[in-house]
């Protein structure tokens, strides 16, 4: 349970009252732990003292203990051994893809308590969550000022039975808050209203208490907010739900890379170019599973937009996140976007007090290892074609393409067809989208003076491009229009068509059917360039091969210019109505003209008056109906909302641990497999498991929405597991897309047919897989269509980190090559049978076990793997069969008496 022993234990001496204007607010003093002399504060870097505070405010002798104190206050760059912490967030932020399966999970443990006997009012948040709807709005309609409109009606005739759930949750719920549809993107609400820095609760003694605002959030961009200097990051749905359920979020002390910023950005570069260059190199150093902190002079010449932009995209650089310490620079932002002035005072005395403040003047932290950056030297980049560490710069972009489309694709670029059709390398999708970018005023407003100055040259838009904008809120739509710019983006036809994540979650949208039938027949590689953090293969539309990630000053260049295989730094990208040249250097707003007009747009007013009515919603979302009752009433026809079968069979203790036998391999898959590759996002193919499902179900195909929508039926979703139109399964050469092969009859299949069949004969299974396995998003589904297609175990070289989370979450094992060897080198080909040995006698953090591979002659190969249970709790959670399983039997473990009435 979240801490309420750790109000009345202090062994450090550590509690403090303040007199505020709120009156007594308690704090637990960090100054406490040195004036004891357990280390010194000022050699620690400021996130593992924000982690120090956490857990110095919830010592109570179990959950947390002293010893846990003292190690952590002794921090070391280069620990001997990894400790296990319960970190305690201080609430959860969730989105609609990600959430909706966490309420649906919460209604079905509600469900089987009722069955069981027990009360289900007692699941319930018990901390604070916040759902804000943001992956649903897809670019259905563009090009016009109508566009808006017609995609919200569209998101809602598409999404009535998902947002009825979430409407019963909003009331059935305690602590759970849901923002609507059409408002912004959940990182950029959380960065411009949600996020506090300094929280004041009333704790469980009734005293106020002020400490720092902390969060884990069901999308791996949830550290975005780390810009802000909160503390937080992306975990799986699953453990997000245990958390809410009281849980500590337990997680192994982590290395701190430091980054030391030098400088600041030269004319023309941008902050989506810094962050580009930034996730190359820290993608190049390796910080998986590290937390990045930036410090260094360089700092201060970055806005908290800015700070934001390179926060976001931590993910895509492999950490755990990526930290900004709080200065002047967050007091401003905090005042520049409405916040009450006294909390940003609080803010200032308390981060000042507990040594969380930086001025710049202060020693430099100790870090696991400090890499440096000249911000001085920073150009205009791009990353792709397929991955957001592949950054091109600006002038190699046309090579690189070129060299893309012979290496990677085995096609030779074409002459431009002299009929004036479509050709390799020509942009058909160009999107202003993302909360990496639509967050920051000032690639926005650089846009959109890029756009006016090319509208006052004549240039337009090519017909083939699919041109929109989806705002991270509506904040910037109010500025853009406040500025006169608005209209010269739509002069360009990048309306705004919504609020929402868009191209990032795989809700691009069609492409215009003649621009469509031209790629197909064609087999042509066309290329789309948003301002996203996603370009994985697949993601932003199947029929784009190419997906660049770029600013949104050079999404609209490559709009106008309508082809990627340009060198933008030479080659004009049109010409004016005189037929004179038009090149991009004749158009590119220059930073003091973007500052200028930045700062003359934005006010504290605009942001009051616009988050002030922020969990309302529209008419629309008002007239939805509200389920009554305290369990949520399943429909069995519905094809969005089902039940899950995780507590169907669940006993009130776990059965005995028993090793593998006899599985077979479901899958043998390569480096880099994506979350996406995993449980796909975006169009539902017709052909696919999921697409005959639906049409079964008496769905059209016009209907069929998206993966992402439907995250809400376990059906759709297991079906979907391994449908990657990009995935290519070694077990058959030569093809892409979820196929495989069912043993020992050699019979090519879907996925889910196989693994159905196999299902039916009671066999096992296993996947073999290369280096970075699950990648990208905290998509939860990707572990749960794992465990739901009787996948047993994941056997790779490496895991990203929130994905081989989210495997133990479903008590699906995650094992790792011993170094040096994978399935190629050890001559597994996928036909063989397959033992893991050494799990029934009990298992510890990181043990090693026994692979046995029989191959179809009776031979066999016997390896060694390493259980990637990192911690005890992960070994805990793995013998309940998962993490909702052992959160279920401490509800029922609990004394029986009935759950208090709800509070008002």
């Amino acid at each position: 349970m979240q801490g309420t022993s750790a109000r009345t234990h202090d062994p450090f001496g550590a509690r403090a009252t303040w007199d505020t204007s709120r009156g007594p607010v308690r704090i637990f003093r960090l100054q406490a732990l040195e004036e004891q002399g357990l280390g010194k504060l000022s050699r620690l870097p400021y996130a593992i003292r924000v982690l120090l505070e956490n857990l110095l405010r919830h010592v109570d002798g179990q959950t947390v203990t002293e010893d846990d104190v003292r190690a952590l206050a002794g921090w070391q760059p280069h620990p001997a051994a990894a400790r296990e912490i319960a970190f305690m967030p201080a609430r959860v932020i969730l989105q609609d893809f990600t959430g909706v399966p966490a309420v649906v999970d919460l209604a079905a443990m509600r469900s089987a308590v009722a069955r069981m006997g027990g009360d289900p009012r007692r699941i319930n948040p018990l901390v604070p969550a916040d759902l804000v709807i943001d992956h649903s709005v897809q670019v259905d309609r563009f090009g016009t000022v109508y566009a808006f409109a017609e995609n919200v009606e569209l998101e809602y005739r598409r999404n009535r039975e998902r947002y009825a759930l979430l409407r019963w949750a909003q009331r059935a719920l305690d602590n759970f808050r849901v923002v609507p549809p059409g408002t912004g993107i959940v990182h950029q609400v959380n960065l411009e209203y949600l996020a506090s820095v300094v929280q004041v609760r009333r704790a469980a003694d009734g005293v106020l208490e002020a400490y720092p605002d902390t969060l884990v959030g069901t999308d791996s961009h949830t550290t975005m907010i780390n810009g802000l200097g909160v503390l937080g990051w992306g975990v799986g749905g699953i453990e997000a739900e245990a958390v809410m359920l009281g849980q500590p979020y337990y997680m192994l002390v982590p290395e701190v890379i430091g980054v030391r910023l030098l400088g600041r950005l030269p004319e023309g570069a941008t902050a989506t170019d810094l962050v580009l260059t930034v996730t190359e190199m820290l993608r190049r150093r390796g910080v998986v599973d590290k937390f990045v902190e930036f410090v260094g002079p360089g700092v201060r010449s970055l806005s908290l937009p800015d700070r934001a932009t390179i926060a976001n995209m931590a993910p895509e650089y492999g950490a755990t996140m990526g930290f900004f310490p709080v200065d002047e620079e967050t007091l401003r932002y905090l005042r520049g976007t409405g916040r009450d002035e006294a909390a940003v005072q609080l803010v200032e005395r308390y981060c000042k007090e507990q040594g969380l403040w930086r001025s710049g003047d202060e020693p430099e932290p100790e870090y696991t290892d400090l890499l440096q950056l000249d911000m001085g030297r920073v150009e205009p980049s791009l990353a792709g074609p397929r991955r957001p560490q592949d950054r091109v710069v600006l002038r190699a972009v046309k090579p690189s393409f070129e060299k893309a489309l012979t290496e990677l694709y085995k096609k030779s670029p074409a002459a431009a067809p002299s009929d004036g059709s479509l050709r390799h390398g020509d942009v058909v999708i160009a999107a202003i989208t993302s909360c990496t970018n639509t967050s920051n005023p000032s690639v926005m407003v650089g846009a959109a003076l890029l756009a006016k100055k090319a509208v006052e040259r004549g240039l337009s838009v090519k017909p083939h491009v699919k041109t929109s904008m989806a705002p991270g809120s509506r904040i910037v739509t109010h500025y853009l229009e406040t500025t006169g710019l608005l209209p010269y983006l739509e002069a360009l036809r990048f309306h705004v068509i919504g609020y929402g994540c868009t191209t990032c979650i795989g809700n691009s949208g069609s492409l215009p059917p003649a621009v469509a039938q031209q790629v197909k027949e064609g087999d042509l590689v066309v290329a789309a360039v948003l301002s996203g953090n996603r370009n994985f293969e697949g993601r932003v539309n199947p029929l784009v091969r190419a997906n660049y990630l770029a600013s949104p000053m050079l999404v609209v260049a490559y709009a106008l210019a309508g082809r990627v295989d340009i060198d933008l730094t030479s080659e004009p990208l049109g010409t004016d109505p005189n037929g004179r040249p038009v090149y991009l250097r004749d158009i590119w707003p220059s930073q003091e003209e973007i500052a200028r007009t930045v700062d003359a747009a934005l006010r504290p007013e605009l942001f009051r008056a616009e988050y002030g009515s922020v969990f309302e919603g529209d008419e629309r979302w008002k007239g939805l109906p509200v389920p009554e009752g305290e369990l949520y009433a399943w429909d069995p026809g519905s094809t969005y909302i089902q039940e899950p079968p995780f507590f169907e069979e669940m006993e009130g203790a776990p059965a005995p641990l028993r090793d593998i036998e006899g599985a077979r391999a479901l899958l043998v898959l390569g480096d880099s497999i994506t979350t996406d590759h995993i449980s796909p996002a975006g169009a539902i193919p017709r052909e696919s498991p999921a697409g005959r499902y639906l049409l079964e179900h008496g769905v059209a195909e016009h209907e069929f929405n998206t993966y992402g929508s439907r995250r809400g039926n376990h059906e759709v979703m297991m079906r979907g597991t391994f449908a990657n139109i990009r995935l290519r399964n070694l077990m058959v050469p030569g093809t892409e897309g979820g196929v495989t092969v069912h043993w020992p009859d050699g019979q090519r299949m879907s996925v889910y047919d196989a693994a159905m069949r196999y299902k039916e004969e009671g066999v096992p299974l296993v996947v073999l897989a290369g280096k970075e396995y699950g990648t990208g998003s905290s998509r939860d589904w990707a572990a749960k269509g794992t465990y739901l297609l009787g996948i047993r175990a994941v056997i790779a070289e490496s895991f990203e980190r929130i994905h081989r989370s989210n495997l133990v979450g479903m008590g699906v094992l995650p094992l790792q090559f011993e170094p040096g060897q994978n399935a190629q080198s050890l001559g597994l080909t996928g036909e063989e049978v397959f033992a893991v040995r050494g799990i029934a006698q009990g298992l510890a953090p990181r043990q090693r076990l026994e692979v046995t591979a029989r191959r179809a002659d009776g031979a066999e190969v016997r390896f060694g793997v390493t259980a990637r249970l990192d911690t005890p709790v992960d070994v805990e959670y793995y013998r309940h069969g998962g993490i909702l399983q052992a959160v279920m039997r401490r509800i029922l473990g609990e004394a029986q008496q009935p759950a208090p009435p709800r509070a008002g």
